[in-house]
């Protein structure tokens, strides 16, 4: 049985962001961002480097504390209360650039820890949980290997597995792509495909515009701070929101 139990789509947003800002130093990476990520979407985040798609996830789960502003994930504010910061963590999962996996742990352990620790889950459940999510990602056959034995597709396709365990509302994914040469990128994005078609919430960040166009229900682009255009993929491509848009999605071949 899936350990997986994605929100069912319904017209209240799940997560609502409204006029978050953000700065480092003297850099504000972050300028009143207003919007919106309902239950059940996929959302496909774009823009150039620096212009705060990632600082807006890492916001979203509290790894970067936003200065001003609100963001609301199931209409709980997000805080640096201990309890709630926690139960929100666990229904938001994250997979970043770097695989970030425990290179001492085994593939199957780096897996199942949090489940053990956070929600006290027996070690055979876990176990038997772990092995369910490494099928789903084509994994089952390196569930005892380490992480510096597998490639770099293996290695994320192991950190989605990972955020998996805790039986996530919503998927976070920062460029998870980019790190990978071109040859494995596609195996990481079959798994995110796959969990689209299940319904999952996701929101990614990505220069893959191929995957923004086939799976992504809505695009943001982001440029310098703020979301300069919000629209369906159809829309966004085939009639860009201003000549920046333009340029952008001309220069990745899109």
């Amino acid at each position: 049985m899936s350990v997986i139990h994605p929100i069912p789509a319904v017209s209240t947003p799940y997560i609502v962001a409204e006029k978050v800002c953000k700065s480092f130093g003297t850099h504000q990476v972050l300028r009143d961002v207003s919007t919106h990520f309902n239950a059940g979407e996929v959302t496909v985040i774009i823009g150039a480097s620096g212009s705060g798609k990632s600082t807006l996830l890492r916001a979203i789960n509290r790894l970067e504390p936003h200065d001003s502003g609100s963001i609301r994930i199931d209409g709980v504010e997000v805080t640096d209360d201990p309890q709630t910061l926690q139960q929100q963590r666990c229904e938001v999962g994250m997979v970043f650039q770097q695989f970030n996996l425990f290179g001492h742990l085994s593939v199957l352990d780096n897996i199942t820890l949090a489940p053990r620790r956070i929600r006290r889950t027996g070690r055979a459940q876990a176990n038997e949980q772990a092995m369910v999510l490494l099928r789903r990602v084509g994994m089952e056959a390196h569930a005892h290997k380490h992480p510096w034995q597998l490639s770099g597709g293996q290695q994320q396709r192991v950190a989605i597995a990972r955020a998996l365990a805790m039986a996530p509302k919503v998927m976070l994914f920062d460029e998870p792509t980019s790190a990978l040469d071109p040859e494995m990128v596609q195996e990481v994005l079959d798994v995110m495909r796959e969990l689209a078609r299940g319904g999952m919430t996701m929101i990614v960040v990505t220069h893959e515009m191929g995957f923004a166009r086939e799976v992504g229900d809505r695009v943001l682009f982001f440029d310098q701070g703020r979301i300069a255009h919000d629209a369906a993929p159809a829309d966004f491509f085939n009639n860009p929101g201003n000549d920046r848009i333009r340029a952008f999605i001309g220069k990745l071949g899109a």
